[in-house]
C-alpha cells in the first residue's frame, strides 16, 4: 500500500517532526510543501520513507510573462530530483493554456522528475486538467494529481474525472470535507464510496492532504491518519 502524508496537515513542525509521525503511523511517503515554515533540512529517505512530490505554488497557466514561471519550476524540479520525488506539484492559477503549454514544454526533460498539474483552482476539473496534457502529450515530463475534493465540488462526476485523468495520473490526493472544510474520512460530502470503486487496485500513490494550514481549527493530522490509512488499504485490498 503506497500511502503517504502532505506536511500540509502540520504547520509550523520541522521536517523531523514530520517524518517521526509517519513512522509512527506506518505512513510511507511524504508531499513536502514548500513553504519557508518546513526548511528542507532532512531527507526522509534515510528514514525509510520516499518522497512523492515536492508541492510548489508555481501556477503553470496564470497569465503575464513566461520567465520567471520557468525559473521557478526549474529551480523546483531540480530540488524534487535530488529527493528522489516523483516530480513537483504546481496549480493552474489561471486558464492560459497556450501560456501553460510553453511552460512546460520550456521544462520538458531536464529532469527526471515531472511537473505535476493538481485538478485546482481555474483548472478544477479532470476534464480541463486532461484536456491540457493531452495537448502537451509528454507524459515522462508531466502528470496529473487528481485532488479529489475539487472536481466533484465543481460539478465532475468521479467516473468522467477518473477517466480523463487516468493517462497522466502520478497520484491521487485523499480528503473528506463538507463544503471546503476537512473531515476526516468518511464523516463530510465527498463520495468516497464511489471514487474507491474507481481506482479498486490502484497500484499509485494516496496521499492525505489534511489542511490544517488553512483550517487550524479541525483536527490534528495525527488523530486522522489512521481513518485515512485504513480507507486507502480497504481501496487496495479490494483490487
Amino acid at each position: 500500500m503506497r500511502f503517504a502524508i502532505s506536511t500540509l496537515g502540520l504547520p509550523g513542525a520541522s521536517l523531523s517532526e514530520a517524518v517521526d509521525l509517519a513512522l509512527r503511523h506506518g505512513v510511507g511517503g511524504l508531499e513536502l510543501r514548500l513553504h519557508e515554515d518546513m526548511p528542507l533540512d532532512a531527507d526522509p529517505r534515510a528514514a525509510g520513507l520516499e518522497v512523492v512530490s515536492l508541492c510548489g505554488y508555481v501556477r503553470i497557466a496564470e497569465s503575464g510573462p513566461d520567465e520567471p514561471v520557468i525559473a521557478a519550476l526549474r529551480e523546483q524540479l531540480v530540488l524534487a530530483d535530488r529527493f528522489g520525488a516523483l516530480g513537483v506539484r504546481v496549480f493552474p492559477g489561471g486558464t492560459d493554456v497556450e501560456a501553460a503549454l510553453r511552460r512546460l514544454e520550456a521544462v520538458a526533460g531536464e529532469t527526471r522528475a515531472r511537473v505535476l498539474v493538481e485538478t485546482h483552482d481555474h483548472l478544477a476539473t479532470g476534464a480541463a486538467v486532461g484536456a491540457l496534457l493531452d495537448r502537451f502529450g509528454r507524459h515522462e515530463a508531466a502528470g496529473a494529481i487528481w485532488d479529489i475534493l475539487h472536481p466533484w465540488r465543481n460539478g465532475e462526476e468521479p467516473a468522467a474525472t477518473f477517466a480523463a485523468l487516468a493517462p497522466h495520473l502520478a497520484y491521487v490526493q485523499v480528503k473528506d470535507a463538507v463544503g471546503t472544510t476537512p473531515r476526516p474520512m468518511g464523516l463530510g460530502e465527498v463520495p468516497l464510496d464511489v471514487v474507491g470503486g474507481l481506482l479498486r487496485g490502484y497500484p499509485g500513490w494516496f496521499s492525505l492532504e489534511w489542511e490544517k494550514a488553512w483550517h487550524p481549527e479541525v483536527e490534528d493530522l495525527d488523530e486522522v491518519i489512521p481513518g485515512a490509512r485504513e480507507w486507502v488499504r480497504s481501496v487496495v485490498r479490494s483490487g
